[in-house]
């Protein structure tokens, strides 16, 4: 019987060691962490790129999960089992928060809302679950495209509604955004799909790190942000705070 293959093990090796960190790893890191030669470290990772599996930084050279597998990352995680381990976080953060809470994860371009807990007091609601949102225009949904759980091209191929004079309508803009929530680990919609409204998400990560969906709260933008329109930061600690014990039920590390 044939032994294992000695490169596919490197390279498992390798992307455990991507997913394992909190930031992209140079090739001499990946090197001396694994115990490889630098031209091994090398050639197995730029066959990864090359596959999608890896991603280079252009202004670093540092590597990190390439979208290809982050896109398989959400194969193995049944959206029952993300509601089910949501649930209780979920109705706590609203409680808590006393801002209504949605669990999202992608569907055909768009944000599936999963999970939908109402805003504990006595107004007027509609539920969401089932409905879809636009992923350039959600806080959700940016989560989502930030992580590479969601793909960019086809939103930039297909163009972006503007739902409001706020809504990222330009691949730069949006370009921009996303990269200040991967650089800040949530993110925000303010008046970006409905004027008067705000939303905030955060993360929810399996095993590996990948990210498999999204948690968010939404309200009156004057009760998500403060006086300057900033986010609230005890609303951004609850939802973190909230998202990190989702991810940490899934079976993520480091959360």
């Amino acid at each position: 019987m044939a032994g294992p293959v000695q490169s596919i093990e490197r390279a498992a090796a390798i992307l455990r060691l991507l997913a394992g960190g909190p930031r992209r790893l140079g090739l001499g890191e990946v090197a001396a962490s694994l115990g490889l030669a630098k031209g091994t470290a090398h050639g197995i990772l730029r066959t990864l790129q090359h596959v999608d599996f890896v991603e280079q930084d252009a202004a670093t050279g540092k590597y990190q999960l390439g979208a290809a597998l982050l896109h398989l990352g959400t194969s193995y995680l049944d959206v029952n089992e993300l509601r089910s381990r949501s649930i209780n976080w979920a109705d706590a953060l609203a409680a808590r928060s006393g801002e209504a809470v949605r669990l999202g994860t992608p569907l055909e371009g768009k944000v599936l809302v999963v999970h939908h807990v109402f805003r504990p007091d006595d107004s007027l609601q509609t539920l969401d679950v089932g409905s879809l949102l636009p992923l350039h225009a959600s806080s959700l949904g940016k989560i989502l495209l930030a992580f590479g759980t969601a793909p960019l091209e086809p939103v930039l191929e297909s163009g972006m509604e503007a739902y409001t004079r706020h809504t990222l309508v330009t691949p730069d803009d949006l370009a921009r955004a996303l990269a200040e929530v991967r650089d800040r680990g949530w993110a925000a919609e303010i008046q970006e799909m409905s004027m008067g409204e705000a939303g905030l998400a955060a993360p929810i990560r399996g095993h590996g790190g990948l990210v498999v969906g999204a948690i968010g709260l939404s309200g009156p933008v004057e009760r998500i942000c403060d006086s300057q329109g900033q986010p609230r930061a005890n609303l951004l600690t609850l939802l973190r705070e909230a998202a990190r014990a989702i991810s940490r039920d899934l079976g993520a590390a480091r959360w």
